[in-house]
């Protein structure tokens, strides 16, 4: 018992001259972990890189899709910068939407839910939008708030629900193959749910 413990000592004082703290640490935390096959999922969660964050959409490169899928949507890009006093054609109504659904409201941007209360701040239906608080106020010379409120009240009902589905498809591709129950379609029961007379004879055949 001597012996283990003193090789032990030798081991770790030979460790702590060759690496840092924060690394042998870790080198600590890991044999632990490998030595208790029951906490084999923990070392997996620890130390394993998730494909899923690998793979995350930037939100700059999104309002460039919307506008391949819905080339209609208002652009609404003539604002002067004042960095460079030119038309800041990259800062577009897509662009800011997204900026302030994602940055500043802090939403989600997988669910349609979320979109369409965005969507609702800038009809005026649900949250106060703040002028200074808005994408391309501190960028733009003119705040776009305002005609980007007036393009959204523009848009249909059903041009609003394209957008929403765009979006959600575009940071969510798994939920292009998943359909929402169509809510106008009538019920198909397996089994009749009318209430049924009871038949005759059932005490006889129970003797």
């Amino acid at each position: 018992m001597k012996k283990k413990k003193f090789l032990f000592k030798s081991i770790f004082s030979q460790l702590t001259t060759h690496y840092s703290p924060i690394l042998l640490t870790l080198i600590v935390v890991s044999v632990i972990v490998l030595r208790s096959g029951a906490n084999k999922s923990i070392y997996t969660n620890l130390f394993s890189i998730q494909p899923a964050y690998a793979q995350r959409i930037t939100p700059g490169d999104v309002w460039q899709q919307v506008y391949q899928q819905l080339p209609d949507f208002p652009p609404e890009n003539k604002y002067i910068s004042k960095e460079n006093g030119k038309v800041a054609e990259n800062n577009t109504l897509a662009n800011r939407l997204i900026r302030y659904h994602i940055y500043t409201k802090g939403r989600a941007p997988i669910y349609r839910l979320d979109w369409k209360l965005t969507l609702a701040d800038y009809l005026g239906a649900n949250e106060i939008m703040y002028d200074t608080t808005y994408p391309g106020n501190d960028s733009l010379r003119e705040n776009p708030i305002e005609g980007d409120r007036k393009a959204i009240k523009s848009l249909t009902r059903s041009q609003r629900d394209a957008l929403v589905q765009v979006l959600v498809n575009i940071f969510n591709p798994t939920s292009q193959n998943t359909r929402s129950p169509n809510p106008n379609t009538p019920p198909n029961p397996t089994r009749s749910t009318t209430p049924q007379p009871p038949q005759r004879g059932g005490a006889e055949l129970l003797k």
